[in-house]
């Protein structure tokens, strides 16, 4: 469960600064190295939301 909880954490990151790049700069890091809308690419989004989910546990944690 550890390094589920690592692996999510992780990609969440990942996402979070992808957004920031696009905020600022509007540079989409995921589609430059993937392709725009690529297989790889929305499989990468589908990961990042399902961790984003998967995050939520965590404030659970955080109250202990």
């Amino acid at each position: 469960m550890k390094t589920l909880n690592a692996i999510a954490l992780t990609l969440v990151i990942i996402g979070a600064l992808n957004w920031l790049l696009v905020g600022l700069f509007e540079f989409n890091l995921v589609d430059a190295l993937f392709g725009s809308l690529s297989f790889i690419t929305r499989l990468i989004y589908i990961l990042v939301g399902i961790t984003g989910i998967w995050a939520i546990a965590f404030y659970s944690k955080v109250s202990d």
